[in-house]
């Protein structure tokens, strides 16, 4: 192993270790307070599930899927399927957000009747289930041929790029299930961000009105909020697609092994940074991370206290007995 893969793999390590623990925070500090229960947050469980999945499978798994290992080719075929998959549900999940914003801007007043917390869920199940088929096309027969053809005994040592064929990773995995989706989420926030600002330029009067313009301003904020986890997804995941269209479109010579290599970290990295926009820039979430904070770590260190304090005047007590029984 060289330098260069020695430091990959310690890159791919860190990111994996950040986007477990960042996610899992996200997933406990919606679960244990009642941000859950809004459909929202639903969804913005689903996508740190995803995220969280990235670290603890799909990253150690992509680096099996770089030539390290020997398998069998359906094995392989198998790997590089599921690390689509966590990438995918993660597309599906921000489209899903971007439509409950669109419709809790557009229908304000049935949204509640219409968006339950019962929905949320099956939305959440439906991007899960229509996921699996899209991304484990390849496993259909969508694969590379060439690979299987030439190997022996079935098999090879496992690569992604072995076993997927790029026709797959341009036509159906960018253009169709990312470049489209992102497409219509960035038209739904354009909409949403230009109604608030029409409906915002009205003077607020009487008492509704100022309740009115209070409550487009937390739209406002929350949709920008969750329209910078879609941008950074965006500027996360378009180097590397755009890397496999040159590379498809031109030859493989065009694109420098390691360009692949910074693409690849770029994206994986998208899963630890999350969390962190979660902290800053959405407010209930953050509230959340504090209160687990003073829960679990501040309790901690009172009780370690307190415990310290019981130790310290159990000896004095017992100090003063002791010169007591000498006196």
């Amino acid at each position: 192993m060289d330098v260069g893969e020695v430091i990959y793999t310690l890159l791919e390590v860190l990111i994996g270790v950040s986007c477990c623990l960042g996610n899992m925070l996200v997933i406990l500090a919606l679960w244990t307070s009642k941000c859950i229960q809004q459909p929202t947050f639903c969804l913005i469980v689903s996508l740190a599930v995803a995220d969280f999945m990235v670290g603890c499978v799909a990253i150690p798994l992509a680096v099996v899927v770089d030539g390290r290992v020997e398998t069998s080719f359906h094995g392989c075929l198998f790997i590089s399927c599921v690390v689509i998959l966590l990438t995918l549900v993660s597309v599906l999940s921000l489209t899903a957000i971007a439509v409950d914003r669109y419709l809790r801007v557009c229908i304000p007043l049935r949204y509640k009747r219409t968006v339950t917390q019962r929905h949320s869920w099956l939305v959440v199940a439906a991007c899960w289930l229509v996921a699996v088929p899209l991304s484990f096309a390849p496993m259909l027969g969508w694969y590379n041929h060439e690979t299987l053809s030439n190997s022996t005994n079935s098999t090879i040592v496992c690569q992604f790029i072995a076993v997927i064929p790029a026709s797959y990773l341009v036509y159906f995995s960018f253009f169709l299930c990312n470049l489209t989706p992102l497409v219509v989420m960035t038209v739904l926030y354009s909409y949403i961000f230009c109604s608030i600002q029409g409906n915002l330029r009205d003077k607020p009067g009487n008492g509704i009105q100022s309740q009115s313009q209070s409550y487009l301003k937390k739209e406002r904020q929350l949709a920008g909020s969750l329209s910078l986890v879609l941008a950074l997804f965006a500027l996360s995941w378009l180097p590397l697609h755009t890397m496999n269209c040159i590379a498809y479109f031109g030859g493989p010579n065009l694109v420098p092994v390691t360009a692949f290599y910074v693409g690849i970290l770029l994206s994986h990295a998208n899963s630890a940074v999350n969390p962190v926009v979660y902290a800053f820039k959405i407010q209930k979430i953050k509230m959340a991370y504090l209160k687990i904070w003073r829960r679990y770590i501040t309790c901690g260190e009172e009780n370690q206290a307190s415990q310290t304090s019981q130790t310290t005047d159990n000896n004095l007590s017992s100090n003063m007995n002791s010169v007591g029984k000498i006196e």
